[in-house]
């Protein structure tokens, strides 16, 4: 399975937000949309970086409150690992893991295509192990 079987699923939709917007501005998407990450672009490019639930908790507990008004390209992510549709889901189970980190974008010829959540990985795991159960179910019913 890969990259491109999840977004067949879940859509190619992504939410994105320009680097001078502010830290607060970032969490209110986040609450609207009820997602965990936005891309970060300055459309010169398709990531410049990434801003997540977790960047924002680190932001106000290291620099208190008033951090929800500064720009939120202080805070984000810059080095954004990313896929491309043809990346295996192990692949990408392995990633997330190592880098601790919750969300990969996915690029196809130099643009955003989607982006992988471990919630998708996860979902999409449990449907396989699901259909996997079931067809050993059915076996043995008929051995």
């Amino acid at each position: 399975m890969d990259v491109n079987t999840i977004l067949s699923i879940k859509g190619r939709s992504v939410a994105t937000i320009e680097p001078d917007r502010t830290l607060g501005e970032a969490a209110k998407l986040l609450s609207e949309k009820r997602i965990g990450a936005l891309l970060v672009s300055s459309g010169k490019e398709p990531v410049t970086g990434i801003i997540s639930e977790r960047d924002i908790v680190r932001a106000i507990s290291a620099h208190g409150p008033g951090s929800l008004e500064q720009p939120l390209a202080r805070f984000m992510t810059e080095k954004v690992v990313t896929c491309n549709g043809r990346t295996a889901i192990v692949d990408i189970m392995a990633v997330m893991t190592e880098g601790k980190f919750r969300h990969i974008p996915v690029i196809e010829n130099g643009a955003v295509a989607g982006i992988i959540s471990i919630g998708d990985v996860v979902k999409h795991r449990l449907a396989e192990i699901e259909a996997e159960t079931q067809a050993i179910k059915d076996y043995i019913a008929t051995a």
